[in-house]
């Protein structure tokens, strides 16, 4: 093996390395993070130009590592060529034993980090117990994580619930749990086209919902969605390149165009079963639906009969700030269905579908199903993770951290403007960088990870940061500096 020594430095080292190279920024212990504003650098870091984690020669075990997956793996992912051992909070190491700090949280599903203790508990002392019994028997934990789902939408608002106000006690939504995102979309647009069928043959003399004449079966998705890889997911998902090798997928799928009016006035007609966009589009680019468009959305949802979803499987789970990405939006602009999947458990695989008592009517026993979705094990997991998600003092962290590191990436265009677009994207922590060339992206991701950072790229101009909801702003300072000197590089 040839790689330099593990160069990211302890935290305790930061602060007196910046003083010299980088914006003065007076480190905190986290007791004091909310006590204490933290001062904006002047200037760019210039410390982390030079490339701190490169590999010339993969060691002997990091080489066995990769040519057992060579061989037998399926070769579906590009993959730096390092193995991961283990993490810790924030921070993760490889095999070698070199240190990153992941700012892309597994794409935006470990909320609480790695290896965190209490998830470490009760996924032990839960698999101990009873790991899985199918949907065939009641266990308690399912009921108690669609309880909490439930109650703290009616609290916080979403889904028709104005955050805030007093609502019927209990509040009464339904919940589908799956195993992931994808069958998470999968399952509200099952959904969607059953409740389309019914009410199309109630207006309908003499006709049954299942009458092959029912037209009432298309689809709205939009431009630069994501929203799975199954044939029906995908389908939804409007990316040429994702899609091409598959076709045909499933028929009766329109695409309109994000925020953009027009679309949603040609495309959502009588015909229309179901609109699914997500509030912030995060695969996408971190494009944020505007407010007014999202009321026309659901306007003519309504007008038509159609079945609005948002997909909040990336954006969802207070990485907007808010429980959900549309709880502090008015009523008039919220869904009839949530997905949700990602967070909810921190990496043990869980997905969900929350529904309208209105939506949820039209699904009866033998309707949807999985054998896996839903098992003890996931949903004591995801109660114990969205129980600590919510606690208020989580919440304000989140705020907090939110608004330091945007002022932080605000001072890039400035800094860099020939290289960054004028706007940073995005909101709470999940934030995107645009640029000017859009091959830059991913050369900044590759930058990044040879300095010791983990980002993401977005849609086709962005790098996106979606780090765990508890990242400190001591991990901000090393991220945003370790950017600054990939931009200086550049």
């Amino acid at each position: 093996m040839s790689r330099t020594a593990h160069r990211v430095c302890p935290l305790k080292r930061l602060s007196s390395a910046r003083a010299k190279t980088c914006s003065p920024v007076r480190l905190m212990s986290s007791s004091t993070l909310a006590e204490e504003a933290k001062p904006l650098p002047s200037s760019p870091c210039t410390k982390y130009k030079a490339r701190t984690h490169i590999v010339s020669t993969p060691s002997t075990h990091t080489s066995e590592i990769l040519d057992r997956s060579a061989k037998y793996i399926l070769p579906v992912y590009a993959r730096p060529q390092f193995a991961l051992s283990h993490g810790k909070g924030s921070w993760v190491w490889d095999v070698d034993g070199n240190k990153y700090l992941d700012f892309s949280a597994g794409i935006a599903v470990n909320a609480l980090g790695h290896a965190d203790d209490g998830v470490v508990q009760v996924l032990a002392e839960q698999a101990g117990k009873l790991l899985h019994t199918s949907n065939v028997y009641h266990h308690e934990w399912a009921g108690k994580l669609a309880e909490l789902l439930v109650t703290l939408t009616a609290k916080e608002g979403g889904l028709g619930f104005s955050a805030g106000q007093t609502h019927p006690s209990p509040p009464s939504a339904k919940v589908f749990f799956s195993n992931s995102g994808t069958e998470a979309n999968e399952g509200a647009l099952k959904v969607a086209r059953k409740v389309g069928k019914e009410r199309w043959a109630a207006v309908k003399p003499d006709r049954n919902w299942d009458d092959a004449a029912c037209d009432k079966t298309r689809i709205l998705c939009f431009e630069h969605s994501f929203h799975g890889r199954s044939m029906g997911a995908l389908s939804v998902t409007s990316n040429p390149k994702y899609q091409k090798p598959f076709l045909p997928l499933i028929p009766g799928v329109d695409v309109g165009t994000f925020n953009d009016f027009a679309s949603i006035e040609a495309l959502i007609t009588d015909q229309t079963c179901a609109v699914i966009l997500e509030p912030i589009q995060g695969e996408g680019g971190i494009g944020v639906a505007q407010t007014e468009w999202l009321r026309a959305v659901r306007q003519k949802c309504d007008e038509v009969g159609a079945i609005l979803i948002y997909d909040e499987i990336q954006c969802g789970l207070y990485r907007s700030g808010t429980l959900w990405a549309h709880s502090s939006l008015p009523v008039e602009c919220h869904p009839d269905i949530v997905t949700i999947a990602k967070p909810l458990a921190n990496g043990y695989p869980i997905g969900s579908v929350l529904l309208r008592d209105s939506v949820s009517d039209s699904m009866t026993a033998g309707t949807h199903g999985t054998t896996f979705g839903g098992s003890p094990l996931a949903c004591a997991i995801g109660h114990h993770v969205l129980s600590r998600l919510a606690d208020r003092h989580m919440v304000a962290q989140v705020n907090e951290t939110s608004a330091y590191l945007m002022g932080r990436l605000n001072l890039l265009p400035k800094w860099f403007p020939n290289i960054l677009q004028s706007n940073v994207r995005g909101r709470g922590l999940i934030l995107g960088l645009g640029f000017k060339d859009a091959t830059i992206p991913g050369k900044v991701v590759s930058m990044a990870r040879e300095r010791g950072v983990f980002v993401l790229t977005a849609g086709s101009d962005a790098v996106r940061l979606v780090p765990s909801l508890n990242v400190s702003k001591e991990e901000v300072d090393f991220a945003v500096d370790v950017i600054e000197g990939c931009l200086g590089s550049l």
